[in-house]
């Protein structure tokens, strides 16, 4: 016997509908096989699909499991899969939200993380994550071969103004610093190699930025490749961002506070995600657009 699961389209860190990181959200699923959760990530193809679950832990308000086209599960809060599934939760009237922050509490894996949900006058405003304080992993010395495996030059790799390091903030991605954003728009990643790369590093994600944005008001121009997740292109990563701004507040290259970060300019879908970063905390807020309502058969 089948049955019907409904599900929404969510445009994350969109600055109009059709731009941002689009974002399958299930609504339920959580009796379902993890085979069957996977093979419904496949069908819809976005770059992440999320699953929206009863909390198993008793201090979160709700579960939430991600995973990409290719079965994988992604952990990490304060990504455009955890922010576009809440933005849904709040524009479906499923919380009970009051004027200015209301606080909230998701489940991801075994960790829980606060959330603040801002609304003025019944109109959502956006959504605020916090992540994890900010690591420094591994930096990767040889030029060459990252330049190889992202199509540039290796002085396109601007390693002299922030050093190609591993950061996280819940994930573990490689930031690399790119001359000039024409270089970033030319980028065209062997993923095989940049997969042997970040492997070898301890990075999940490839996170390629230069200072020079289009968008006003913004920091970096940035664009995220991740062939270990089987994401050849992601418009819009928070996850990233995250360590990112971090990254750039300890080399002296932003002030702590809100940074903007524009992303997926490349792939004609503009987004734009703050980050606020003050001493050891991160956080990322950015706003969602539901586009698109349906039901799933199984």
């Amino acid at each position: 016997m089948s049955r019907t699961i409904p599900f929404h389209f969510v445009d994350v860190f969109a600055v109009e509908p059709l731009t941002g990181n689009s974002l399958a959200v299930v609504d339920g699923g959580g009796e379902l096989a993890l085979e069957l959760m996977q093979n419904i990530a496949r069908e819809f193809n976005q770059s992440e699909t999320t699953f929206v679950l009863p909390a198993t832990r008793e201090d979160a308000d709700w579960k939430l499991r991600s995973f990409t086209p290719k079965g994988v599960e992604v952990f990490g809060a304060g990504g455009h899969n955890t922010l576009g599934a809440w933005w849904w939760l709040a524009a479906a009237g499923r919380l009970d939200l009051g004027n200015g922050p209301t606080w909230f509490h998701q489940q991801i894996g075994d960790l829980v993380y606060p959330l603040a949900i801002w609304q003025s006058q019944g109109k959502l405003e956006k959504i605020i994550m916090q992540q994890e304080a900010p690591v420094a992993g591994r930096q990767l010395s040889n030029l060459g071969a990252l330049a190889t495996a992202l199509g540039l030059n290796a002085e396109e790799i601007a390693a002299e103004v922030v050093p190609c390091q591993v950061v996280s903030t819940g994930a573990a991605h490689l930031l690399v610093p790119i001359r000039d954003r024409e270089a970033v728009d030319r980028i065209s990643p062997d993923a095989k190699q940049l997969f042997d790369l970040l492997n070898q590093i301890g990075g999940e994600g490839c996170y390629v930025f230069s200072l020079d944005p289009r968008q006003p008001e913004t920091r970096a121009y940035a664009r995220f490749f991740n062939p270990t997740a089987g994401i050849s292109e992601d418009p819009a990563t928070g996850t990233a961002a995250g360590p990112l701004a971090a990254h750039l507040v300890a080399h002296g290259l932003a002030q702590p506070g809100e940074i903007k970060i524009e992303q997926g300019t490349a792939l004609g879908r503009t987004s734009i995600i703050e980050v606020d970063v003050d001493a050891d905390s991160v956080s990322v807020s950015g706003r969602g657009i539901v586009v698109a309502s349906g039901a799933f058969s199984i």
